[in-house]
């Protein structure tokens, strides 16, 4: 009894989060329709909103490995930062920023080899 009353309450927390992903998707679409210019990082935004709604849908039905979609999520996100320091960003920082893909991109690969091994 206690398992299903955790288990509904997480489906409905993934419910909320997917809703409100959607409205701040629809918020984000309506500035580019005011502005009535499409940048990289509004690119970058927006896929990373796409990946939460997968990682939502794969936490639901619980079908994939879903340890990689946060660290997917993560690089993009990372990304993103890195685009929007542009061209007067600290040069230390753009390093670690890199480095912390790079570290994130590697541990992704070793999931997905230890995963193909199973």
């Amino acid at each position: 009894m206690v398992k299903r009353a955790i288990d509904t309450t997480e489906k409905i927390f993934l419910m909320l989060i997917a809703g409100f992903t959607v409205i701040a998707m629809a918020q984000e679409i309506w500035l580019l329709v005011e502005n009535r210019r499409v940048e990289l990082k509004d690119l970058l935004m927006m896929f990373i909103y796409a990946e939460v709604l997968g990682m939502l849908a794969a936490f639901y039905s619980r079908q994939r490995n879903v340890i990689l979609l946060p660290l997917f999520i993560a690089m993009t996100a990372l990304s993103r930062l890195i685009i929007l320091q542009g061209k007067e960003a600290n040069a230390v920082a753009l390093i670690y920023e890199s480095g912390a893909i790079l570290l994130i991109a590697l541990a992704c690969w070793i999931i997905s080899r230890m995963r193909s091994g199973d």
